[in-house]
């Protein structure tokens, strides 16, 4: 008895270890594999355009809403909606978990406002350049073609954007337009279409969606607008845009005048 006990012993700390060592080797395979999937997480949520930040502000309230300051905040954030705001660096969409910072608000000399330290989350469209978008062309011209992102945001990818060797702009008359319709004719001598020059299918298929590059965002009027590029490498100096012949004899001929 004595025996076989003395050789239980060895056996026992020895089959206690396997699994431990396995446990071990797992604990630190699945602490990899949750590290990469948190990295990818985070880098897929830096490259979205839409984000959702946390926000914090200092807003000067109404005395009409001394009784209910949360409500006059709530007002002030719902006028921010759709407009770009550079602090946040995009277009407010939404808000949501407002909260007040201190306890209490300041009033300072004779101003009856209330000056409310606040933080919210706000939902924001932040495209950045050299990101990919796809927009649905809703007119074509020979100099541009524009698009609507989301069916809100305008984009715009001027004529030396478009790979000119591969697109060709084509004259779309009148009666194939939409005039059978009971569409108002248009006068536009540019209104078209741009086409394959070997398929002669039209840009963007029978969908009318366009994947382009933003190379520029604009800012007028408190509205962002897109100008984007379909070019393979939109960034060459091949593609920037050149005067023609023309606005350059004219300012010639005006510098002269």
């Amino acid at each position: 008895m004595s025996t076989a006990s003395k050789k239980r012993k060895p056996a026992a700390p020895d089959s206690g270890l396997q699994p431990k060592k396995k446990t071990k080797l797992a604990v630190k395979h699945a602490e990899k594999i949750r590290s990469k999937d948190k990295g990818k997480a985070r880098e897929s949520d830096a490259e979205g355009e839409f984000q959702v930040v946390q926000a914090s502000l200092v807003v000067s309230v109404p005395p009409i809403f001394a009784s209910n300051p949360q409500k006059g905040v709530e007002e002030m954030l719902d006028s921010m909606i759709m407009r770009y705001i550079p602090a946040l660096r995009g277009v407010v969409l939404a808000h949501s978990n407002l909260s007040f910072l201190k306890p209490t608000a300041t009033i300072t000399a004779d101003c009856p406002f209330l000056v409310c330290n606040i933080q919210f989350d706000a939902t924001v469209w932040c495209p950045r350049v050299r990101m990919k978008l796809v927009g649905k062309i809703n007119l074509c011209s020979p100099d541009h073609i524009s698009l609507l992102l989301h069916r809100t945001f305008n984009v715009s990818i001027p004529r030396h954007h478009i790979p000119t060797d591969e697109w060709e702009f084509e004259q779309v008359p009148v009666e194939e337009d939409g005039e059978s319709e009971g569409e108002a004719p248009t006068n536009d001598a540019n209104h078209g279409r741009w086409v394959h020059k070997i398929t002669g299918k039209p840009l963007g298929g029978k969908s009318g969606y366009l994947e382009f590059v933003v190379i520029g965002l604009t800012v007028a009027n408190e509205m962002l607008s897109l100008v984007g590029s379909m070019q393979h490498d939109p960034f060459l100096i091949e593609h920037v845009a050149v005067p023609t012949a023309k606005t350059s004899e004219e300012d010639s001929e005006n510098d002269g005048s």
